[in-house]
């Protein structure tokens, strides 16, 4: 199966995952933290156990490896971890990354859980308007945050620095974690997501901060959200409406495709920040000429800009 393909209900896994699966399992139920090994050099996988769930990573080491930063490279709507390995390699024979691309099903991580981050979700009957929070140690952010802990460990680099950079629903799970999550990041590269975290009270969650319990979505979680390392990462032909852009009343107000909407929740951010005097760190890159494609997106001449903007 070619790199960027996979299935996933019917998502065969080699004799060697399923092992790998059953043994992580083994381990977490002696309380046991994984395997403890270093990443090996070249491509492979492991499971990693977190929050009581066995998860899927790829990784690859590049054979030169002088210990550099981890780049941690999230997959879109289509779950294709290997894929997004494999459209990372050259940044990591380039910059020295140690990278890793962990795999969300879609059973245990539907669309409220990875695209929205796992925080919360409306209550029965969903029209009723009321939000239920999840626990924290299960959001899709926080276990984003526990796979880079666990890699830490394992290459003994408690203080490995990192990047994240994820497209499409990837880019939608990062919104949420930088707006919701504290973290260490280098820089957070956001790339062609169908919506984005509005930095206001005035729209709901997932959309926004409204609807929130205070200590989410006051105005100090708005104003760290404005101070994180974030970039977004626009492809300039990522205009169409295709069959998996959110198309819902409350992405639509967002803006009319990819493209507008990362440009508009860059200049909402902005002025935000102007206008209360606060911190802001993101940082703006566009792709000429590239459409919904983070293949094309990840090899752009911008990306180096997008992940280590200043």
């Amino acid at each position: 199966m070619p790199p960027g393909q996979r299935k996933d209900a019917g998502h065969r896994r080699t004799l060697s995952g399923g092992l790998r699966l059953a043994l992580s399992a083994l381990l977490f139920s002696y309380g046991l933290p994984g395997w403890g090994e270093p990443i090996p050099a070249g491509i492979a996988e492991r499971t990693l156990t977190v929050a009581g769930m066995a998860i899927e990573i790829h990784t690859y080491k590049p054979a030169h490896y002088e210990g550099g930063p981890l780049l941690v490279t999230l997959h879109g709507l289509n779950r294709n971890a290997d894929g997004y390995l494999a459209y990372s390699r050259p940044l990591a024979e380039r910059h020295g990354f140690l990278v890793v691309a962990p795999y969300f099903d879609r059973e245990r991580f539907p669309t409220w859980r990875y695209q929205g981050g796992g925080i919360a979700r409306y209550a029965n009957p969903p029209d009723s308007g009321a939000l239920k929070l999840e626990s924290e140690s299960r959001w899709a952010a926080t276990i984003l945050l526990e796979i880079v802990e666990r890699i830490r460990t394992e290459e003994n680099r408690p203080d490995l620095p990192y990047y994240l950079l994820g497209h499409s629903a990837g880019g939608q799970l990062l919104s949420r974690f930088a707006a919701f999550l504290p973290n260490a990041a280098q820089r957070i590269v956001i790339a062609n997501p169908s919506t984005y975290v509005w930095p206001t009270r005035e729209v709901r969650f997932p959309y926004g901060f409204g609807g929130l319990p205070d200590a989410l979505g006051n105005e100090e979680a708005i104003r760290h959200y404005l101070a994180q390392p974030l970039t977004i990462f626009l492809g300039t032909a990522d205009v169409k409406r295709d069959g998996s852009l959110n198309v819902g009343e409350s992405a639509m107000r967002q803006g009319p495709n990819r493209y507008e909407r990362g440009l508009q929740v860059f200049g909402a951010a902005r002025e935000v920040a102007q206008n209360k005097g606060w911190t802001f760190n993101w940082r703006l890159v566009e792709a000429p000429a590239v459409g919904h494609s983070a293949r094309r997106m990840y090899t752009s001449p911008e990306v180096e800009a997008a992940l280590f903007a200043k």
